[in-house]
């Protein structure tokens, strides 16, 4: 199947330029590194000390039916960090048939989806995380009525080049309930879904073959004001760590999330709460816990501001909806909000001045649940908040400024307090709190030719961990095809002192673009959009190559 659908792209981009019948459209993406020994940084190049990451992908579109591959070589190995299951391989990743009209969606083999905001049901790509956890089966989406539209899906989930050994079958349904009431004063959209995931368990009949979790939502807009909740509840299921089963006893598990914003022109408001209770879901059971977010049917990312530079990016925070009852560990899940708040001074006023000013804060608490817990029978029970173990803490403001038509700045500044040992993976309270402060301005001057400088400073105060960090990034544009950019993350005042290098550039003609640079890579996590993966200390040549047709 996977080669008939590879053989159709490629006939259909020659009937594209033979005949212009519909059109023919995919990319190239290479990401690749060549790693050096360091001795400034205590590293040894493995084995394959060159890696890469490609990504061909191939689509053809003919009136109501679009097909497509997506093949993969991950040669000699995968770049470092990214889950051994890649390493070496190299095949067709994906591949898809798809049929739509103006009622109808249909999709076979691989495909992507969502269900509400994802936390019962997300499945996506993200090649910066190395995450793909694409479905493969059938999916089927139907626009009922103009109010109602259902979703159906079923299939395995992608692990590598093979796929799971669970079997995902979900529907998902949402009704306007003001078009289909005739409600003019409020937008209301009322959602339901399901999710099940089938393993066989072999000869062990205690653990349940069929793990099912169903959730509702609701989301409203008025006037100026918008909010929704959404609640999903899982079935009891095992847990498991490493690979192994920790006990056949049962755990059900829930999540709760709701935001409430405020909206109009000049001001902003926006938060969310978020109450996680042993809401791991993975497509196979002894997935759970795996470093490397592959399997996972649901999505829950950390909820805290995406910070921009590089000692914001210290110590960022991991979602924790694991249950573990051990003898060094315990904890059951997560319980947190966060809020933001943006305000645009006008242009004219006292703190606007002549171009006007705009100010983002940012405020986030995350803690354990609390609970009590029997590590001996393996039991527990939490509270709906109580005072669990801070995990993560954090404050900031930032400041966006003209001062004159072709320069601007951006000034912050961040409090962190976290646990950091719990962010990678460890034992609750064993690091510690770090508490921290960052402090990070930015210019930018434009010039003339789309000529443009940007200035970076930055420094990080704290008396623990690695201790303070100075930095600094200094970029030049040529013009919109070309820039070229030297940085540095100084960590002094600990043992030693290190400075984390990087030199680089990047040049882009039409649809391609390419990038090279030099450098450190300071070990710890690389997160994207509140999802984290763990990259090691590293140094060597890295260079992206990204073609769109």
């Amino acid at each position: 199947m996977k080669y008939l659908l590879l053989s159709i792209a490629i006939l259909s981009s020659g009937l594209t330029l033979a005949q212009d019948n519909g059109y023919f459209f995919g990319g190239l993406e290479s990401n690749s590194q060549w790693l050096l020994d360091d001795d400034g940084i205590n590293f040894v190049t493995p084995e394959d000390q060159f890696r890469a990451n490609n990504y061909v992908q191939l689509n053809y579109s003919l009136g109501k039916f679009t097909a497509g591959v997506q093949y993969e070589a991950y040669l000699p190995s995968a770049l470092l960090g990214y889950s051994p299951v890649y390493d070496g391989g190299n095949n067709i990743g994906t591949y898809y048939l798809n049929f739509k009209n103006e009622t109808l969606d249909i999709t076979g083999g691989y495909f992507y989806e969502q269900f509400g905001s994802g936390l019962i049901m997300r499945s996506w790509e993200d090649r910066q995380l190395g995450i793909n956890n694409a479905l493969k089966g059938l999916r089927v989406k139907w626009q009922a009525t103009k109010d109602v539209n259902v979703t159906g899906v079923y299939g395995q989930q992608r692990n590598g080049f093979d796929v799971s050994e669970g079997v995902i079958q979900g529907i998902d349904a949402n009704v306007d309930l003001s078009s289909a009431l005739q409600i003019d004063k409020v937008d209301l959209k009322l959602g339901a879904s399901y999710v099940g995931r089938y393993q066989s368990t072999g000869t062990n009949e205690a653990i349940p073959s069929t793990v099912n979790a169903y959730g509702g939502r609701l989301d409203f807009v008025w006037e100026n004001l918008y909010g929704g909740v959404e609640a999903i509840s899982k079935d009891a299921d095992a847990i498991a760590n490493e690979g192994q089963l920790v006990s056949n006893k049962l755990y059900d598990g829930t999540a709760l999330q709701v935001n409430l914003g405020y909206a109009k022109k000049g001001i902003g408001m926006n938060s969310t709460f978020r109450r996680l209770e042993n809401f791991s879901f993975y497509s196979d059971r002894l997935a759970e816990g795996n470093v490397y977010n592959q399997q996972i049917i649901n999505y829950v990312p950390a909820l805290t501001k995406q910070q921009d530079y590089l000692l914001t990016n210290i110590y960022v925070y991991n979602s924790q909806p694991r249950l573990i009852i051990e003898s060094f560990d315990q904890r059951s899940g997560e319980v947190g909000m966060q809020a933001d708040v943006f305000y645009t001074f006008d242009k004219g006023s006292a703190l606007g001045g002549k171009y006007g000013t705009k100010v983002a804060a940012n405020f986030s608490y995350w803690a354990g649940l609390d609970a009590e817990y029997n590590v001996t029978n393996r039991w527990y029970e939490a509270k709906f908040i109580g005072d669990g173990p801070r995990l993560y803490r954090d404050w900031s403001i930032e400041i966006k400024k003209r001062w004159a038509p072709k320069f601007n700045s951006v000034a912050t500044f961040q409090e962190v307090i976290i646990d950091k040992g719990v962010s990678q993976g460890g034992p609750v309270g064993v690091q510690g709190d770090i508490k921290a402060r960052i402090a990070a301005i930015e210019g930018t001057f434009q010039f003339e030719g789309s000529k443009s400088l940007r200035v970076v400073g930055e420094h990080l105060w704290t008396s623990q961990d690695r201790m303070n960090w100075a930095a600094g990034v200094i970029e030049y544009n040529f013009n919109s095809k070309l820039g070229v950019y030297v940085a540095d993350s100084w960590n002094y005042g600990g043992e030693g002192e290190i400075h984390y290098y990087n030199m680089g550039g990047s040049y882009s003609k039409g649809r391609t673009r390419f990038g090279l640079n030099y450098g450190r890579q300071r070990g710890g996590l690389i997160c994207v959009g509140g999802v984290c993966r763990f990259v090691p200390e590293n140094t060597g040549l890295s260079a992206n190559l990204v073609v769109t047709f």
